[in-house]
């Protein structure tokens, strides 16, 4: 008998992934009550605009300026076909992230089987998964964080079900639609390394790179200037408000009375002047220096899929907390 024929039966999997979609359906559901509901900051009205500009024939970056990557024009367009009003679009849009929740609570499934995970560890973790929206809060079914979130998660799913090349393409559309699942690129090129072989890991890096090509290219050919300008206003962007290093200086505003000046642009409330961008700086120089610690020793280990998922868990973990940054 096989470690996943030990850990969990295919009916026990599929039961335990309904449960878990039921719960995160609820999860999503709680939301929409409450205190839960105050004071929201609705990016679908700006997602609005940019869908029915492209249901209407116009350019991204060319015909309008849009600060997002063009992996994550899909989310943007598709509630928006048959310009709906704002309500609709609103709810088309919280199905379609409702549904993307759903693709990596079914990739957690893949990894978890892949780790020979116990029932009760699975129930846990998808459990987990399924409560984190009462935590995050009304924010996420207002971002479009859960597309690459559950493209990162597909692709860790490929690369431990040995369809390494499927899971490294999946990462590259997430990375298309929102740069972070690039940290998860050298731990999950390490692993097939050490596993396949270096001819499959360059082919699973190339097909990482392809689909980031077949994506991007075509719009930096229409618009180089609109692409590069999306591309700088990310790049620049100031200290936000909710990154750890703000925060640091925010509790050093409370106790000491340290002068802050806030400035709402990019999109974002952020902590303007030079102090906020030397510290927005050397977070950004720390997170580089934890991100290499991390390859490195997933680099130095036995090549397995407890490693690999939890070097990826701590360079999303990093990449989370180290940003100037902090996305939903």
């Amino acid at each position: 008998m096989s470690v996943l024929a030990r850990s969990w039966s295919s009916s026990e999997g599929r039961r335990l992934f309904y449960g878990a979609v039921g719960l995160f359906l609820v999860s999503l559901t709680l939301l929409h009550w409450g205190w839960y509901q105050h004071a929201l900051i609705l990016d679908t009205a700006e997602y609005q605009r940019y869908g029915v500009a492209m249901v209407n024939g116009h350019v991204p970056y060319r015909d309008f300026g849009i600060e997002y990557p063009p992996g994550a024009l899909p989310a943007f367009a598709l509630p928006a076909i048959g310009e709906p009003g704002f309500t609709v679009y609103n709810r088309e849009f919280q199905v379609l992230i409702a549904l993307c929740g759903v693709g990596a609570l079914a990739s957690m499934v893949v990894v978890l089987r892949a780790l020979g995970a116990s029932a009760e560890r699975a129930a846990a973790a998808l459990g987990f998964f399924a409560l984190a929206p009462l935590a995050l809060g009304s924010v996420i079914l207002y971002r479009y964080d859960l597309w690459p979130a559950a493209l990162a998660v597909a692709g860790i799913a490929g690369v431990l079900a040995r369809r390494q090349r499927l899971g490294f393409a999946a990462l590259g559309l997430g990375i298309a639609a929102k740069a972070f699942p690039a940290v998860l690129v050298p731990p999950a090129l390490v692993y097939v390394w050490r596993t396949r072989g270096r001819r499959e890991a360059l082919l699973c890096l190339a097909a990482a790179a392809a689909v980031v090509a077949i994506v991007v290219v075509p719009f930096l050919a229409l618009a180089p200037h609109g692409v590069w300008d999306s591309i700088v206003r990310q790049t620049t962007r100031p200290l936000q408000l909710e990154s750890l290093g703000a925060a640091v200086l925010l509790a050093a505003h409370h106790a000491a009375g340290l002068g802050l000046t806030l400035d709402s642009s990019r999109g974002s409330q952020n902590l303007g002047g030079s102090l906020p961008d030397a510290v927005g700086s050397a977070s950004s120089a720390l997170l580089v220096a934890v991100l290499l610690a991390i390859w490195v020793a997933a680099a130095r280990g036995p090549a397995t899929p407890e490693r690999l998922v939890r070097y990826s868990a701590a360079s999303l973990v990093a990449f989370a907390a180290l940003g100037k940054v902090l996305s939903p």
